[in-house]
Parts: C-alpha cells; structure tokens; sequence
C-alpha cells in the first residue's frame, strides 16, 4: 500500500510540473497573441480608417487563469 502510495505521489509530482510547464506556455502564446492583435489592429486603422473596427477583444473571452493557486502543491 505504501509503494503505491509513492507511487500515485510521484505521478502527482509529475502533473503537476507538467501543468505548470503548459500554464506558462498558454501565458506566453497569449501575451504573443495580444501583441499580434494589437500589431493588426494598427495596422487596420492606418491602411484604412473608413472601415469599421470588427475584430473582437480577446481578453474579454480568454479563459486562461493569469493568477493561478499554488494551495495544491504539497
């Protein structure tokens, strides 16, 4: 019982490097997204003002956590 107990804490450990790993890649690709958006967003305004603004704020729909809880972790 105390193996697999070890076991399971390990396999614990691992995901949650991994999820941490992955948290912060989500963070930079939305931070590199961000900057694209705002990069197309001025470049729309200055090639053509007479057109209507329609591309949607991201950051009103992103679902990622910027502040995550560490409260998990043993």
């Amino acid at each position: 019982m105390e193996r697999l107990n070890s076991k399971l804490y390990l396999q614990n450990c691992y995901i949650m490097k991994e999820n941490e790993r992955l948290r912060k890649k989500a963070q930079l690709l939305n931070q590199e997204n961000q900057a694209l958006l705002s990069e197309l967003k001025q470049k729309l305004a200055n090639g053509n003002s007479k057109a209507p603004n329609n591309i949607p704020d991201l950051n009103l729909c992103s679902s990622s956590n910027t502040n995550p809880s560490n409260s998990s972790k043993p």
